[in-house]
């Protein structure tokens, strides 16, 4: 899917390197808008600092905002780790072919959904991507595989087959998720000597035998 983008007619005369401010809007259709002439209070401004531009950031720098997270949403920081891990590679400016962007691969709709305000902000993309991972979870009744495979291929899909869909790329892709959480719960494990505890008892059981087909 492409996602629609308006541009103001003033912001196509920014060149690279100047000051001029850049601001952006995604309204309820996900339609992104443009300009450095904001007309309405629903524009926020983008950061362009170079900082920003990093392609990929290291998990210690990203520690503090996913261990908040997962207090904050019940989820074992394991898991957050794995999604950005599966999703993005932990780099904070990766947008996909369908149009997700940052981190956790937020659609444009979907941060709408999560009052994302700026989905290339890493701690705004990893609050919204760990508040909607929480709310799949709530919604398939702490199923992680069901909650993984609605987050990949939507709620919709899930609910129409009432188990993991048939479809391939959904499949490898809750596979791969699994194989990095348990990865990590054994790297949390090996360095603190214990597997961080969590309220989410779904964190405990990564990958029930019953629920996931088996590897190739």
């Amino acid at each position: 899917m492409v996602v629609p983008m308006v541009f103001g007619s003033v912001l196509m005369s920014v060149v690279p390197g100047s000051h001029a401010e850049i601001y952006q809007y995604v309204d309820s259709k996900g339609t992104i808008s443009l300009t450095n002439v904001p007309s309405d209070a629903r524009y926020r401004r983008v950061d362009l600092h170079p900082n920003r531009l990093r392609p990929v950031m290291s998990e210690q720098e990203l520690e503090p905002m996913i261990s908040r997270f997962s207090q904050e949403h019940r989820l074992h920081p394991a898991l957050i780790r794995a999604v950005i891990k599966a999703e993005s590679d932990f780099n904070p400016r990766a947008v996909s072919r369908a149009g997700a962007v940052g981190l956790m691969q937020l659609m444009p709709q979907t941060a709408v959904r999560l009052d994302v305000r700026d989905l290339y902000n890493p701690e705004d993309n990893i609050g919204g991507g760990t508040k909607y991972l929480r709310q799949l979870l709530d919604r398939f009744q702490g199923n992680l595989p069901l909650a993984l495979a609605a987050y990949n291929a939507g709620e919709r899909v899930v609910d129409r087959y009432q188990t993991l869909p048939p479809i391939n790329e959904t499949r490898q892709y809750v596979r791969k998720v699994l194989r990095y959480y348990r990865t990590f719960l054994a790297n949390d494990l090996a360095s603190a000597g214990h597997v961080i505890p969590s309220s989410e008892d779904v964190a405990r059981r990564p990958s029930p035998p019953s629920s996931i087909p088996p590897g190739r």
